[in-house]
């Protein structure tokens, strides 16, 4: 190649010139400060510049005309042989070895003089972590992955590592050396390499075994005593774990390695903290991640300690936020918890601030679509600088601020997306959304996967356990959490029961709770009074009191007419009129056909807004039967919105009411969960909604919420909420514990999917039980004071003195565990017996039982009194006992060697016979006797306790008790070796199982006893109580380790299910490692394997494009429709494949012990729209298509629009299979729904 030649430099150039340092492509500019000297030497390379430009005549020439090894050698065309012969084709089979250059180790840099800058040498500077790429490192030093995977990243990528997830700590490193130390290089070898099915065979056939030779180890380790040899042994260890020692970033010498004793902590700072003298409890262990910030105290010195802030408002900021802002800018993360309108937008709008001032990024995450175009467009007249990411969307991703939804979060977190290494915060609005059974674990797994230099912000609405959620995530990730709530509305609330339904009566409203929070009885009976003149004569004789929760259309009608009108005259609008049912929003719209709310001034404006909005859409479109009648709505100042009304429509309708020119809004509750719309007054049509299993009453967390819209900040005094009672007034405790219940707490709503086991899977240094353990549900697991604990007990275990098991006491213990077992099964059976009416009958007064405590052995004791109380029942009884052993203290010296449980012999006192009377618990009672004896219970408690008084101390015992003990005394010699006791099962009747297995089990285990020898030992009785010291330590090491072991994880067994179901369908071989099919299954978020079996089993591969794209919409549509659709006979083999795989994999979770059952399974996919999508497809418009169902058109649009979405992944799994015609025939199936009113753009992004 030849050199390119520069002209010399003209007076006009310059002089400037680019020197390139080394091989790496970096260059400096250097400047010269006259142009008479000459120019240095253009690179620091031997042979100068390589060339710059190429000649493309010659390379052409070169690469087709020369070189024939770009032709193919398997075309069997004539004239290509011959062609083949005259260009000699040399074979090179080492072009066919392909290896990747190495990453260059060391790059050049310049030493330039301090004060001039003038350049004086260059030196070679070792680079580090050159290896690590997207595809080997967690570490934020790999290098960037190619541009057009830095936005979502790429499922091969590894993320980034989530903080609070430790690397491996010193003490992992060392286990690993010890185990690398024992492997036998003769027996141990491993002979098959994972993943293969076939190995090495390392036994030696023929060759006969010669007589081994000297083996220096084993020299070695005969020589142990030999001191010169330890050094040596020691810095091998040394050696091995300097070789794992790049898992260990944090320690570059060898001295660190050698400290045994070094806490290993995450950051520098932290073992500095440790190293403290520890006269009192570490304050490190026990120290809480969530501070509760008090809003209470006023936040004086804000503007001294922020004298610029970053972002600046028209207002004065409330407390609460003037303490969230601090926060910021200390950038600590913070939960705030506060009712709508409060203003937590201010908390977000100050971080994205913020990260324009540091140039760093944010991410505002919402849980719905609609919420987050709202945002988009409300930031982006604030900031400017802001992209939006949804599932059909994408607008300038490069912007500074990013909102998307949580599950595209995930997904970028997942495949290590670059932007997150720019990020300085994630915002999550409406955290209590992770209450959500469907999508609550997306939040956590984002929690989780969040790296460590991201700080975190959660608005959510009032929640009662926000310390406990943040104490969560703080000790998840290691870092303080402050907790802001406040419970402090803007516009105070008063809440009203409205029974009004004519003009006579319409000013039948009263009041129930006032803005202070006090509940008015004197309200609520106002109300039934009223409600009750009304109702008929017959009704009222008959009494007739369940009055039926429905009403008629024609009641509802003059319901609503009335009190619409009694709210326009006093000027209460704009009204939301939430509806839990999209059926009778429509209903209740339509009924008021002769109301009128709004001026001829108004009118226009509406005509001309609603005119604009929909000129984007094609004429045929415009005309829809929908969008007709919401347009004379909505010219009377009337309009609905739910789920079944078109997008585009919705948006008009939101932003005429943010207007203030829709003056009655009939909503269902999704319209409070993230739309920001407040009004003047809600009015609730009812308060029992149905969630998908039946009716209820709503939770007061949606009461709250929904009631929260009432009330514009700035605009009105008091926000109104009104309860219509329609049939009748509602139950006054009902509406009690709704209007001032406590908000719903958050709840973990983890759950394993296979998504996130496949993406964790795919990533050696992730654990989907390091997910599991980190993740909400498992919250109450407090590791540190375990592990803290455990390390005690294990010394504790050290330096307990050794057993002594010889001769006699070699069965000591079994003979421990055997009397243990008893122990408790006999405790297990005295609680049945007591928790049994026949036992409770038995325990009564006058009764002859058996005592065993630390002051008797075998005594017989008659029961006086019974306590009443439920739980820990107790029984005072008389007992007889040694002279001298009256008082409690008694000779405890033998209370653990249990001797009763093989010595049935009852006490007999030696001496005299003496008594006491005792409260015993249901432990010390070890039998009922069938005796009874007749007692005067208050006469002998009277004379005892009178003489435990010192002055009547040496009186002789009153006749009832003298009676009484001499009584038990002669039981007790007739029946010397034992009394007959009540059989639980036999005599109290008790025959449930645990019952009888229990009694069963007592009588082999007491059977068992007497054949130990052990007890026959002289020095029985501290040996067994030293036994029993350290088991019980043990016992509770054992529990403890089990509590941090993996093994107690609540999910683990479904984990162990899950991964079986995928082993079998094999996504994962039996090591674990991912497939080819787990990684299409990574690439899909709903049903993926269901999408992924389909996939492998080419049911797409027949169909055409339509067909395809109306098979797969089953996955997206989750109604019930009643119309039948008609659909060709490729489609109906198409879904009865879909339906038989889906089978399968229903049978097979089923197998592997999933609970769900095959038919629930398969009855996820709904194939009402099939048809639907084929027509749409085809290209009919839509007024037609919704002529074909009875599916909302708001609903088809939604599906249409996720199915759009399901089709991408599919073209992208079929890339990573290597299926370009199904890939192709995905895009234009994509091609072919996207059209018209389906993908109008939001008008919130215009």
């Amino acid at each position: 190649m030849d050199r390119i030649n520069v002209p010399p430099a003209g007076p006009t150039d310059l002089p400037l010139a680019l020197l390139e340092m080394g091989c790496s492509g970096r260059f400096e500019l250097i400047t010269h400060p006259s142009p008479d000297q000459p120019l240095p030497p253009q690179s620091t390379l031997p042979h100068g510049l390589p060339p710059t430009s190429l000649s493309l005549e010659r390379e052409v020439e070169k690469q087709f005309l020369r070189d024939a090894a770009w032709l193919p050698i398997h075309d069997t065309d004539f004239a290509f042989q011959k062609f083949l012969k005259v260009t000699q084709r040399e074979v090179n089979v080492d072009s066919l070895i392909n290896c990747t250059p190495s990453a260059l180790h060391s790059g050049i840099s310049v030493v330039r003089d301090p004060t001039t800058g003038m350049l004086l040498d260059f030196t070679e500077v070792l680079l580090e972590n050159t290896g690590l790429s997207a595809k080997n490192s967690l570490s934020l030093q790999r290098q960037p992955g190619p541009p057009s995977e830095s936005l979502r990243g790429s499922n091969t990528n590894y993320p980034f590592r989530p903080g609070g997830m430790e690397e491996l700590t010193l003490d992992q490193i060392k286990k690993r050396s010890d185990l690398e130390e024992d492997i036998d290089f003769e027996n141990d070898l491993l002979r098959v390499p994972p993943g293969l099915k076939a190995g090495m065979d390392f036994t030696d056939k023929d060759a006969k075994i010669a007589k081994a030779e000297v083996n220096l180890m084993s020299l070695l380790s005969s020589l142990d005593d030999i001191t010169d040899l330890q050094p040596v042994a020691e810095e091998k260890e040394e050696g091995k774990d300097n070789e794992d020692a790049p898992k260990l970033p944090r320690t570059n010498s060898l001295e660190d390695l050698g400290v045994k004793d070094v806490v290993s902590s995450s950051t520098p700072s932290e073992r500095g903290k440790d190293e403290k003298p520890k006269p009192k409890e570490n304050p490190e262990e026990n120290k809480k991640w969530a501070v509760p910030v008090n809003i209470n105290s006023p936040c004086d010195d804000f503007y001294k300690r922020i004298p610029n802030p970053a972002f600046k408002w028209p207002f004065e900021l409330d407390v609460f936020q003037k303490q969230a802002v601090l926060r910021l800018e200390a950038r600590e993360s913070v939960f705030v918890a506060a009712h709508t309108s409060a203003g937590k937008t201010v908390v977000a709008e100050y971080a994205i601030a913020l990260s324009q001032k540091h140039m760093t990024r944010t991410i505002y995450t919402s849980p719905i679509k609609a919420l987050s175009n709202q945002k988009f467009r409300d930031f982006k007249t604030t900031f400017g600088d802001v992209g939006l990411l949804t599932g059909d969307v994408q607008l300038s991703p490069e912007s500074s601020c990013l909102i998307m939804t949580t599950e595209i979060l995930r997904s970028m977190l997942y495949n290590g997306s670059e932007v997150i290494r720019d990020l300085e915060w994630v915002i999550f609005d409406e955290v209590h959304y992770i209450n959500d059974a469907e999508r609550g674990v997306v939040w956590e797994e984002v929690l989780i996967m969040l790296p460590d230099h991201v700080s975190i912000i959660l608005l959510s609405a009032t929640v009662p356990n926000a310390v406990e959620f943040s104490e969560w995530i703080g000790r998840i990730k290691k870092k303080h959490i402050y907790v802001i709530s406040t419970m402090k509305r803007p516009v105070p609330l008063e809440h009203y029961l409205y029974t009004g339904n004519s003009t006579k009566t319409q000013k039948e409203m009263f009041l129930l709770l006032d803005p202070t929070g006090n509940f008015l009885t004197k309200g609520y009976y106002a109300a039934v009074d009223a409600k009750k003149e009304r109702t008929s004569k017959h009704a009222q004789s008959f009494g007739a009191k369940s009055t039926s929760h429905n009403t008629t259309a024609s009641q509802d009608r003059s319901v609503w007419l009335t009190l619409l009108h009694f709210l326009s005259q006093r000027q209460q609008t704009p009204v939301v009129a939430f509806t839990f049912s999209r059926t009778r929003c429509d209903d209740n719209a339509r009924s008021l056909d002769s109301m009128d709310m709004t001026t001829s001034i108004e009118k226009a404006e509406i005509h001309s807004f609603f005119q604009k909005s929909l000129s984007r859409l094609r004429g045929g479109d415009r005309q829809l039967p929908q969008i007709l009648v919401m347009r004379d709505l909505l010219k009377r100042g009337i309009a609905v919105h739910h789920s079944g009304i078109l997008p585009i429509l919705k948006e008009v309708i939101e932003m005429l009411f943010s207007r203030g020119l829709v003056k009655v809004l009939f909503a269902t509750e999704t319209f409070a969960m993230g739309v920001n719309m407040p009004a003047r007054t809600v009015v609730f049509d009812s308060i029992r909604k149905h969630d998908g299993t039946g009716f209820r009453n709503l939770l007061p967390g949606e009461y709250i919420q929904m009631a929260g819209r009432a009330g514009r900040r700035g605009l009105d005094a008091t926000g109104t909420v009104i309860i219509l009672c329609k049939a009748g007034v509602h139950e006054m405790a009902d509406l009690h514990v709704m209007m001032l219940g406590k908000p719903t707490t958050l709840q973990s709503q983890f759950r394993l999917t296979y998504t996130m086991i496949l993406n964790l899977l795919r990533v050696e240094a992730l654990r989907v039980t390091d997910m599991m353990r980190r993740s909400f549900s498992e919250n109450h697991r407090d590791t540190q004071a375990q592990e803290k604990r455990i390390r005690q007990l294990k010394q504790m275990v050290s330096s307990l003195p050794a057993l002594d098991t010889e001769g006699q006491l070699s069965d000591m213990l079994p003979y421990y565990h055997t009397v243990t077992e008893l122990r408790t099964t006999t405790e297990a059976l005295q609680r049945a017996i007591l928790e049994s009416v026949n036992g409770l009958k038995a325990l009564s007064v006058g009764r002859v039982v058996l005592v065993n405590n630390k002051q008797h052995l075998n005594a017989l004791g008659v029961i006086l009194q019974v306590s009443s109380a439920a739980v820990n029942r107790t029984f005072t009884a008389l007992v007889i006992c040694e002279k001298g052993n009256e008082e409690e203290e008694g000779n405890a010296n033998n209370n653990n060697a249990f001797p009763h449980l093989y010595n049935t012999a009852l006490f007999i006192p030696e001496g005299p016979c003496s008594h006491t009377v005792q409260k015993l618990t249901l432990q010390d009672v070890s039998a009922i006797t069938v005796k009874t004896l007749k007692v005067i219970p208050d006469r002998i408690i009277d004379n005892y306790s009178k003489r435990q008084q010192p002055r009547f101390r040496l009186d002789p015992p009153g006749q009832a008790i003298s009676t009484a003990t001499q009584e038990l005394l002669r039981l007790a010699e007739a029946n010397p070796s034992g009394m007959a006791t009540l059989d639980p099962v036999n005599d109290l009747q008790l025959k449930s199982v645990g019952v009888v297995e229990d009694s069963m089990r007592v009588r082999v285990l007491q059977g068992s006893l007497r054949e130990f020898n052990c007890i026959h030992s002289p020095t029985f009785a501290e040996q067994f109580a030293r036994v029993e010291e350290r088991m019980k330590v043990q016992e509770e090491l054992d529990r403890l380790l089990f509590q941090v072991s993996d093994q107690s994880l609540s999910l683990l067994p479904e984990y162990h299910q899950r991964i079986k179901v995928l082993q079998s369908l094999q996504y994962v071989d039996s090591g674990g490692a991912v497939q080819l099919k787990g990684r299409v299954a990574c690439q899909i978020s709903c049903h993926e394997l269901l999408l992924t079996e389909l996939l492998f089993e080419n049911v797409l591969s027949p169909l055409a494009p339509e067909e395809s794209a109306a098979l797969l919409s089953c996955l997206v549509f989750t109604q019930k429709t009643q119309v039948e659709p008609h659909i060709t006979s490729t489609l109906q083999e198409g879904i009865n494949r879909v339906l038989s795989v889906a089978k399968r994999i229903g049978e097979l979770q089923r197998e592997c012990g999933i609970p769900q059952t095959a038919e629930e399974f398969v009855g996820q996919f709904k194939f009402g729209l099939t048809e639907v999508v084929y027509c749409w497809a085809r290209g009919m418009p839509f007024a037609e298509i919704a002529q074909l169902t009875d599916v909302q058109e708001g609903t088809v649009v939604r599906c249409i629009q996720r199915l759009d979405e399901v089709l991408k992944e599919v073209r992208q799994a079929a890339r990573i299979v290597g299926d370009s015609v199904l890939g192709s025939k995905m895009e234009k199936a994509s091609l072919a729904i996207r059209r018209d009113i389906v993908f109008t753009a939001s008008l919130y992004t215009h």
